[in-house]
């Protein structure tokens, strides 16, 4: 009796879905949920089951697909094969839809994505084509990375040069360690090179005073716990954070294309994507709609969390 009590419905039942690409890689795609098929793509650093506070209301009625990046999450043991990131997790995810599409004998499904993810999502669309998304919902993302004389939208508006030169340095610190297996073997400074950058980029991604709060405490690292850190990522965040400096990553051309039902979900004080810019994304997409969180920054769920859970019950049930 008390087993039968304990145990968890099985909408609540978080599986892992194992997606196997023609190079025998394995894409981790954590599934929760029962009814409708809904992606939902991370963010940068991101681990895909953060998603689960926002989305456990909703398993009821629909299955959610949280596909893990190469590096992230449950799928960290996993290295790039291309410098372009982006187009590697394009590659993947595109595999990934595929798979369900065909599982479920379903044309299409809705996807939904954050920062990075969204990145992806601009260049899946431009490498496969939207047959296969049914909506899109892109969040506080960018389809352009760098400043332009025809765009000053890019990450970190304004702030671009005067952040990019400091990513600069830290990679360039990092390079001559790429190899070194652990994170404890490396010299103490470029730990706290490290470590600072991701704190500093984790900052300026809120506005509310309780999110920068909460970043400071999970961000801080004291020196004697740094001696002992093993941070298992680094690598990958160093090899991502060179790409996004060196390749181009602009996707405008692709916007005009995509016809499909978007929903635009802006940051209204994102310091990562200026929100006059993220409105102009609206006005080049040909069937969108905008919504903009006032007193948000570029981390939505973080900063209007309950917004945000509301914004996404709309969208998964527009689906028709």
């Amino acid at each position: 009796m008390i087993k039968d009590w304990l145990k968890i419905p099985s909408q609540y039942q978080l599986q892992t879905l194992s997606i196997i690409k023609i190079d025998d890689t394995i894409i981790p795609v954590s599934v929760i949920g029962k009814g409708r098929p809904v992606i939902l793509l991370h963010a940068y650093g991101m681990d895909a089951r953060e998603f689960l506070p926002f989305i456990l209301p909703l398993t009821g009625k629909y299955r959610f697909y949280l596909p893990h990046f190469r590096g992230f999450g449950e799928a960290k043991s996993i290295h790039l094969t291309q410098f372009d990131f982006v187009r590697q997790y394009a590659d993947d995810i595109n595999t990934v839809i595929e798979q369900i599409c065909h599982d479920l004998k379903i044309e299409s499904l809705p996807v939904a994505a954050i920062s990075m993810g969204a990145q992806v999502m601009w260049g899946y669309f431009e490498r496969f084509g939207m047959s296969r998304v049914s909506r899109y919902m892109n969040i506080d993302q960018s389809p352009a990375i760098h400043n332009q004389a025809d765009w000053q939208g890019g990450l970190f508006g304004e702030r671009q040069q005067e952040v990019f030169d400091i990513f600069h340095e830290v990679v360039d610190m990092t390079l001559p360690y790429a190899n070194v297996d652990s994170f404890t073997h490396l010299p103490f400074t470029i730990k706290r090179q490290v470590t600072d950058i991701e704190r500093l980029f984790s900052l300026l991604s809120v506005n509310r005073t309780r999110s920068k709060a909460i970043v400071q405490l999970l961000t801080h690292q004291n020196d004697h716990k740094l001696v002992f850190y093993n941070h298992s990522t680094w690598q990958h965040k160093m090899r991502c954070l060179q790409a996004y400096l060196k390749l181009e990553y602009d996707f405008r051309a692709v916007i005009e294309k995509v016809t499909i039902p978007v929903v635009n979900l802006v940051g209204g004080r994102s310091t990562l994507y200026d929100s006059k810019w993220q409105q102009e994304v609206t006005r080049m997409l040909p069937n969108a709609t905008e919504i903009v969180l006032p007193r948000s920054g570029h981390a939505v769920p973080m900063d209007e969390p309950i917004a945000f859970y509301k914004v996404l019950k709309e969208f998964v049930g527009n689906e028709r």
